[in-house]
Formats: structure tokens, C-alpha cells, sequence
């Protein structure tokens, strides 16, 4: 995936430390199920997005967070420092959320969370200034003046999961709004913001998406078996912001949100192993 390599680019939002599971068929009353592949990342719509994003910029990505001071949010803090992001932590006296993710043999996953979602917010003893210095930035979990701060960045783009409250509270435009028309936490309505994003993309897995305006998009094939669709959406999204900050037109932008997407199916868990 050719680009600017030099890029600054930067996520806001949340982390969970997920226990990734393959099984046979996804788990019903009375049914005992067995795994034959098991591992835990941290992970959760902000890490996967600065994990997929640097892999695109030789600019170490920033994530500004907030972990539990706990053991799990210090093993997620070195975690995704190897990736070589440049973490910005809020800690809380709250324990760090945690999830389940059972993937069957079709690469389907359902995910159960554990615990609040723990967010960055505008007034943490963060360094919010300098993303005026920043091509883009991709927000998962923010309140309304971590938003306004996030504005300052060339590009904007955010998933409807940051709440459609925030983002209105916030009264600023994004330059793209990512959600999933799969999902109904992610579905996107004619008012659900009061200032309209330049643009919306509302992905559909295997049968592409749609971009308003555009209209509908193709999916990219995938060069192996699909095995985690863990990941996807948020791959998918972190390639989209590279793209426009990189000045792309939309539809190149999508296309490589779309081949990061598909890259991340075809793994188990959201990231390569290291």
C-alpha cells in the first residue's frame, strides 16, 4: 500500500483487552463449546485503528486513550508501545474494560464487553495541542471538547460509536463520518447529526458499502480464506482517514480502507503476530 509515508497521524478513542477465541459454532443455552485457538490482544475500535495505521506512515502514530491503573491497562499500555505507537494515557481508579470474541469457522464473530468503556476526554492532562499539527486524525471515544480539539487536525473522520451527543455537543463538521450499515450501533440517520459531514461511508462487509455523495462502492476480494472479522471496520476506517489526509479522492480513499479491511480478515485477531 504505497503513499505518503511521512504522514502525522493520530487516533482518539478507546482500548479493550480482548480474549479472541475460534470455535466450532457460536455459543447457545446448554451448549459446551470447545476452542482450538485462543490468544488476547488489546484491542477495541482505537487500538485497531493506530495498530492499521502504522502501518501506513513512517511518523510514529499518536493514540490519545484512557486505560484502568490496573494490570491489564499496563499490559495493553506495552502492548501497543511495540507497535511503536506514541501512547497519550489518561489512567483511571476503574478497572480496564475487557471482551470476548468468539470467531466460528465462517470468520463471523460475536463479542461480548465486560465493564464501561473508558474514554479520553478534553479535560485530561493530555497534550490536545498539538493536533493542529496533524494530517488526520480518526476518532473511536471522545467527549464534545476532546472533539473540538481533534477539529484542529486537516482531517477529521469518526465512527458513530463516539455517540451522535458528542459529536452535536461538539458543533463542529467532520470531513467523514464511518459507520457500519451491519451493525446497529453504527446505523447513521438523515438528522442523527446537526451539521452533515462532507461525507458519510456506510460499510456492508462482502457486498462493498455505500458513500454519501457516491453512491454505492465494491468491496475488495480477499487474497485468502477469511478467518476474523474482528477488525475490520476500524481497518477499514483508519485507511479511509490516511487516504484523505493524504489528499486522495474519496473513492481511492475507500479502496484502501477497503484493502485494509479485507487485509485484517484474513488473520486471527486484528494484528500479525509479533
Amino acid at each position: 500500500m504505497s503513499g505518503n509515508k511521512e504522514l502525522k497521524l493520530a487516533v482518539v478513542g478507546h482500548i479493550e483487552w480482548v480474549s479472541f477465541l475460534s470455535v466450532d459454532k457460536m455459543p447457545r443455552q446448554g451448549l459446551i463449546n470447545r476452542s482450538n485457538n485462543f490468544k488476547e490482544e488489546p484491542a477495541g475500535g482505537g487500538a485497531v485503528a493506530a495498530v492499521q495505521m502504522s502501518k501506513l506512515t513512517d511518523v510514529p502514530v499518536h493514540f490519545f486513550t484512557s486505560l484502568g491503573n490496573d494490570y491489564i491497562g499496563e499490559k495493553s499500555f506495552e502492548r501497543l508501545s511495540s507497535f511503536g505507537i506514541t501512547m497519550h494515557t489518561a489512567w483511571r481508579n476503574k478497572p480496564t474494560r475487557r471482551a470476548l470474541s468468539f470467531i466460528d469457522n465462517n470468520g463471523d464473530r460475536a463479542i461480548t464487553v465486560i465493564g464501561e468503556r473508558l474514554q479520553p476526554q478534553g479535560m485530561d492532562d493530555l497534550p490536545w495541542s498539538i493536533l493542529k499539527e496533524f494530517d488526520g486524525v480518526f476518532i473511536t471515544a471522545a467527549d464534545s471538547k476532546a472533539i473540538q480539539f481533534c477539529r484542529e487536525a486537516k482531517i477529521l473522520c469518526a465512527t458513530p460509536r463516539v455517540k451522535f451527543k458528542h459529536l452535536n455537543d461538539a458543533n463542529i463538521q467532520l470531513d467523514a463520518l464511518v459507520g457500519s450499515n451491519l451493525d446497529p450501533d453504527e446505523k447513521v440517520h438523515k438528522n442523527s447529526l446537526l451539521i452533515k459531514p462532507k461525507v458519510t461511508v456506510l460499510t456492508e462487509g462482502e457486498s462493498g458499502g455505500i458513500v454519501n455523495p457516491g453512491g454505492r462502492y465494491k468491496a475488495v476480494e480477499l487474497r485468502s480464506k477469511a478467518i476474523d472479522s474482528y477488525g475490520c471496520g476500524d481497518s477499514f476506517a483508519a485507511g479511509l482517514t490516511y487516504g484523505m489526509a493524504a489528499n486522495m479522492d474519496i473513492q481511492k480513499a475507500i479502496n484502501l480502507g477497503a484493502k485494509c479491511g479485507a487485509a485484517c480478515a484474513t488473520q486471527f485477531g486484528p494484528y500479525n503476530s509479533r
